[in-house]
């Protein structure tokens, strides 16, 4: 049996007096953040520190050299110098961003930023309980009610006054124990789900570009494109640029001060949103709706394919999607492409191709950009693709829909079980860390463990995390996610 199994509430409870943590243990102490922790700031002055850091999925990792793009040393003199035990705090944005980690624990001396925050723990904290502690409140949203200024950005003020929840020490050691020993196991199945998930989409997306760039029929004759990503295709196929197939139109520059916080309001489609293979809308801004008329150039309709404009490729393929009835109505941001096919061209074969393969190579050498890699719509139109007759393409869309069903899911049911897993771990970190389960029997009987040794990799990331929400260069600052 799990040993989360068996967890009970504590016997004896109290009303908190706050409305967003209800009851609590009787015997836990409840100090104002200004007890719990202190805000640390040291300048790296003459680069007494050159390890840069990074808040990523709501941790903080080493952030390799060849991804620093082209930042030059001098420049990290403006980052705080931060050490291991420190809690690191992505403070800005609140109204626009709700769904990134905003939380990092640091076991490593390094340099971060100085538009995040580095907290320390006083003398009743346990530094890794008190990292789970803002890391709690942060997946139960307590801090999106808090912040100033036009983007509510967080200030130590807010954290002076924070209702902190804290058991004995013994008790907060037991609680990092439980967590750590829930959190590896349900890591380790997640890790193993998202190389499957790899692996389908590896096939998947194998069949697509044969089917895209060869065709259906496998005695077809061949000759030379004279295009090197796509090599040899169908002898009566046509090679065209993708200009003289599309239209193309780039998103409108709303500005965030115009955003409107009602409901009814028209959505508008950022970078953000712009998933592989779908739109997501976990974080909506809106404008007025009345102001809908003069954006008409701007809206999109059903069918539309949208392309992330900054970092166009992420892990999982290239930012590119079909607008569905349940998108609409929206309007276009800046740095998101809509894409209408011309005559001749049928809208799921252009949407292939521009998910697949031949389109990826293309782009990867001819980004642009230092800290954002970008396209420019004339690169977007620049690209070369093999076009077979009409009848063909839609025979080619029938064909991979019937091909791809049962990859398709099996990959969904496999991101669903993460899902699942996910808001299990949330609801059970929460549930822990502000005393409405009682984990003190059950660490007690853990086994003792080694270290894990697997090192975290691209499938490793903490629940409540949203691997899209780092692309979103609308409110970019100093330093984003990767």
């Amino acid at each position: 049996m799990s040993p989360a199994a068996k967890l009970k509430p504590y016997p004896a409870m109290k009303d908190s007096g706050v409305e967003w943590l209800g009851e609590v243990p009787e015997y836990w102490l409840q100090p104002p953040g200004r007890a719990c922790f202190s805000e640390k700031h040291t300048p790296n002055t003459c680069m007494v520190e050159q390890t840069v850091l990074s808040l990523s999925y709501g941790r903080i990792v080493v952030k390799p050299e060849e991804k620093l793009r082209g930042l030059v040393p001098e420049s990290f003199e403006t980052y705080q110098v931060v050490d291991p035990g420190d809690i690191i705090c992505r403070p800005t944005d609140l109204q626009n961003d709700h769904t990134s980690l905003r939380f990092g624990f640091s076991n490593d001396r390094g340099i971060i930023t100085s538009a995040y925050m580095c907290l320390e723990t006083e003398v009743l904290l346990n530094r890794r309980f008190g990292h789970l502690l803002l890391h709690s409140y942060d997946l139960k949203k307590v801090f999106y009610g808090l912040g100033s200024g036009l983007r509510q950005n967080l200030g130590w003020e807010d954290f002076k006054y924070l209702p902190c929840l804290i058991p004995p020490f013994p008790e907060q050691v037991a609680i990092v124990r439980f967590l750590d020993h829930v959190d590896r196991r349900i890591r380790r199945y997640i890790r193993a789900k998202r190389k499957l998930i790899a692996l389908l989409t590896e096939l998947k997306q194998a069949i697509i570009d044969r089917a895209v760039t060869r065709g259906l029929d496998p005695d077809v004759h061949l000759k030379d494109s004279g295009v090197e990503w796509l090599g040899q295709i169908p002898k009566h196929w046509e090679v065209v640029q993708s200009g003289h197939i599309i239209e193309l139109t780039t998103g409108f520059p709303f500005k965030s001060e115009g955003f409107s916080p009602a409901d009814n309001d028209i959505r508008l489609l950022r970078g953000v949103n712009v998933a592989v293979g779908l739109l997501r809308w976990n974080e909506v801004v809106r404008w007025p709706a009345n102001d809908r008329g003069a954006f008409i150039d701007f809206e999109l309709e059903l069918g539309d394919i949208v392309l992330g404009m900054d970092r166009p490729i992420i892990r999982g393929g290239i930012r590119v999607a079909k607008v569905g009835k349940q998108d609409l109505p929206c309007l276009l941001l800046q740095r998101v492409a809509r894409i209408r096919p011309l005559q001749a061209v049928d809208t799921g074969f252009l949407l292939r191709v521009l998910a697949g393969k031949s389109f990826h190579d293309y782009l990867a050498p001819i980004f642009t950009g230092i800290s954002v890699p970008h396209l420019s719509p004339e690169q977007v139109q620049s690209f070369r693709l093999a076009l077979p007759p009409l009848s063909e393409q839609v025979a080619i869309v029938k064909y991979l829909k019937e091909a791809t069903t049962d990859l398709d899911s099996t990959i969904t049911r496999a991101n669903r079980e993460i899902n699942l897993l996910n808001e299990y771990r949330t609801r059970l970190i929460a549930d822990v860390v502000t005393g409405k389960l009682d984990v003190r029997e059950a660490a007690a009987s853990l086994p003792e463990e080694p270290e894990d040794l697997e090192e975290a990799d691209e499938f490793d990331e903490l629940p409540g995390a949203e691997p899209c929400a780092e692309f979103d260069t609308e409110s970019a600052e100093v330093e984003n996610d990767e």
